[in-house]
């Protein structure tokens, strides 16, 4: 038994669920999010309540159980609260800064780098040493932050480049004569 899956998920005020066969719907105040659930889980909305149940005793119908359960509640907090990723620029001469539609980043290369801010995202830079990331998908943001920090990744000998804000960074010793 799925202990994640067991426990249902609670629409609060203000947030409409629908399902179509495999597909569930969201809106609330910030937006509006879909998710098609897997083949081996079903989804029923009933008084405010979106509960999942596996479809069979399979193995994979379990995992998908827990999963499909987490992935609506990723939803309700969406439409209601959104997800923020924050980043962190560390280096002489590293900055960040928000043109229009585009992140421009300074990372120690002889240009710069131009990230386009895809659709859905909002990025802000309140301090030129750090990117806050916002939007109401998980994995959008989640992804955004990711290939922002692929840029410059953070090394171990200076900790320069972009990390994430809440990461700690293991440092290393330098060479010694």
């Amino acid at each position: 038994m799925s202990r994640i899956g067991k426990r249902a998920v609670a629409v609060p005020n203000g947030v409409q669920a629908s399902v179509e066969g495999q597909k569930l719907k969201m809106k609330g105040p910030k937006g509006a999010l879909e998710l098609v659930l897997h083949g081996d889980v079903g989804a029923t909305v009933d008084k405010g309540v979106v509960s999942i149940t596996p479809r069979s005793e399979t193995k994979r119908a379990r995992a998908m159980w827990g999963l499909s359960r987490s992935l609506v509640n990723n939803l309700v907090t969406g439409v209601t609260n959104g997800f923020e990723r924050r980043l962190e620029i560390n280096g002489v001469g590293y900055r960040a800064a928000v043109q229009g539609k585009n992140l421009q980043l300074a990372l120690g290369f002889s240009h710069d780098v131009v990230y386009p801010i895809p659709e859905g995202i909002q990025i802000t830079a309140p301090k030129p040493t750090e990117i806050v990331i916002t939007g109401i998908d998980k994995q959008k943001v989640g992804q955004v932050a990711a290939e922002i920090r692929a840029f410059r990744g953070p090394e171990p000998y200076k900790g320069k480049g972009v990390k994430y804000a809440d990461e700690y960074i293991f440092r290393k010793e330098g060479k010694k004569k």
